[in-house]
């Protein structure tokens, strides 16, 4: 058991520290759409154009250097979108360096296992979870070339970090490769030229306390108008007085329209931001702002009730309900989603079956525990090459969207998220909870008994199983008994030390301190020199 890794502690989840709606800009004249669009092509070249210059500048940027960016913009638009332009450049350089940092420990994780296995002997099995040897002398060879092209990728991606430079593609780089393949992709010139337009248009805002309905770009007033503040090339265009420009249509939220309604009216800083859906042929307005961090309950008094143990699948959540002392109270939950299909499908999968789990934790009044997951280390082709199915199913589980989906929509319910660390709770659920919880009745499957390993382990509770009930008697008909650790002892989730020799003073025969000498068991009174006695071979009969 020495090759167990440190858990770290249970904590609770913090809540969001931001909010975002949308809501569907209907009723667009045939005027409105083409000012948009002019307004975004407008304001994308020049956000393409200061992204550049932001690029160029790398880690030599500075406040002054921003400062005569936005003074470049400001006459070909205006101060406030030449402050939303440059800030977003930033944004989007900062964003590309943390993926390079990523894709370094991509590449880092990527060489150490193919060294690792290189260093094996060929078709050696692997042990204890790692990888053995490859299996022939072609793909040792094989990878023995990867290995050295990933350590001159490593070695560029590390010089360009050094250096500040960084590769980003307003419009994504996803939609620029699909360019060289539109069979592939199914589009036509036409339509992918204009998915890539609407890509990069700009028409973005943040907004500003204290100023008019908190946003002086674009603006929405409290009955759903809206207009945008126009850049000095395009000022012909206004309908409005002070060069803005007021959309035919109105807009409302259904989600958290009371709260928005609310900033507005206090004149509280809320962004916005028009985007064009291509395949829909809608265009979308987005409201974002800030909110208070949400205080956290301390983990004793999430603990006090018990709490749900929820274990993420490719297909489903699994939960049960824990008492305060650890123990699975009822029966086990199941809660499905279907991750095929267009994105909005999955998203729309992954919201509904989280509502359910939350509505039934808040019937209940308990807290959530969860694993604190990242497969980031385990996505390498290196470590499950041939394993393209298990690659496929971590690679398709919406980790980082379901927990961010659960921690805003269970601060919403003021219900408490507990993380816990993922080792090891599927194997040790499996092995000490699957079959105890398994009735004629009920068939508990290894993702439930996972449930049960994650909430008592956000209890404080030890996974493993080693308390049996007591026997009928006390000789050893029922086994040796052993003692459940005390939460305060040190190593309490190892197994016991194997100690040589008897388990008990009742030994039996051929297992005591005289077991070379079967008689001495039965015999008393005996000196020393009867030990040594044995019974002759019997006379030969003529």
């Amino acid at each position: 058991m020495g090759g167990l890794r440190e858990m770290a502690a249970p904590f609770v989840v913090s809540g969001p520290t931001g909010v975002a709606i949308r809501g569907s800009l209907k009723g667009l004249t045939g005027q409105d759409e083409e000012v948009l669009r002019l307004v975004g092509g407008l304001l994308g070249s020049l956000a393409s154009r200061d992204l550049k210059a932001r690029c160029a500048a790398g880690l030599d940027h500075d406040s002054d250097q921003w400062a005569r960016r936005k003074q470049g913009l400001t006459g070909d638009s205006s101060s406030r979108w030449a402050g939303s332009i440059t800030k977003a450049s930033h944004d989007q350089w900062a964003l590309a360096r943390r993926g390079q940092l990523a894709h370094i420990q991509s590449l880092q994780a990527s060489i150490g296992m193919i060294a690792r296995r290189l260093s094996l002997p060929v078709g050696s099995r692997g042990s204890k979870g790692a990888p053995g040897g490859y299996r022939s002398r072609q793909e040792w060879f094989a990878k023995s070339r990867r290995l050295h092209l990933l350590e001159d990728r490593l070695e560029r991606e590390r010089a360009d970090r050094a250096a500040g430079r960084v590769r980003v593609v307003r419009g994504g780089r996803k939609l620029l490769r699909n360019r060289h393949n539109l069979k592939a992709a199914q589009l036509t010139e036409a339509q992918w030229r204009e998915r890539w337009e609407a890509e990069r248009w700009f028409l973005q805002a943040d907004g500003e306390s204290g100023k008019r309905y908190g946003n002086e770009t674009i603006r929405i007033t409290p009955g759903g108008e809206v207009s945008l503040r126009l850049p000095a090339p395009l000022a012909a265009l206004a309908n409005a007085p002070h060069g803005r420009y007021v959309l035919a249509c109105r807009i409302g939220f259904r989600h958290r329209g009371e709260q928005w309604a609310d900033r507005i009216v206090a004149n509280r800083a809320v962004a916005y931001r028009i985007h064009y859906d291509v395949g829909r042929g809608r265009w979308y307005l987005t409201a974002s702002w800030q909110i208070p961090a949400v205080r956290t309950v301390p983990l004793e008094a999430a603990r006090a009730g018990g709490l749900v143990g929820v274990d993420m699948n490719a297909d489903h959540l699994a939960a049960w309900r824990l008492d305060a002392h650890g123990n699975p109270v009822g029966e086990p939950r199941r809660f499905d989603y279907d991750l095929t299909g267009s994105a909005s499908h999955r998203d729309a999968q992954v919201r509904h079956a989280l509502i359910r789990l939350l509505h039934w934790a808040d019937r209940h009044q308990l807290a959530i525990a969860i694993e604190d997951l990242d497969f980031q280390a385990e996505k390498t082709r290196e470590k499950h090459g041939r394993r393209k199915r298990f690659r496929h199913l971590i690679s398709g589980m919406p980790v980082s969207k379901l927990r961010s989906r659960l921690v805003s929509m269970a601060a919403d319910l003021g219900i408490t998220l507990v993380a816990v660390d993922p080792a090891y709770t599927s194997r040790w659920g499996a092995q000490h909870w699957q079959k105890p919880l398994t009735t004629k009745t009920r068939k508990t499957t290894r993702h439930d008994a996972a449930a049960v390993a994650i909430g008592r382990r956000a209890l404080g509770c030890p996974i493993r199983r080693r308390t049996q009930p007591p026997p009928q008697h006390r000789s050893d008909a029922a086994g040796h008994r052993s003692v459940q650790a005390a939460s305060g002892v040190l190593r309490r989730e190892e197994t016991r030390p194997r100690i040589p020799g008897p388990r008990t003073r009742s030994a039996g025969a051929g297992r005591g301190a005289k077991a070379g000498n079967q008689c001495a068991h039965n015999r008393s009174g005996h000196t020393a020199e009867h030990e040594s006695w044995h019974q002759d071979s019997l006379p030969l009969s003529p």
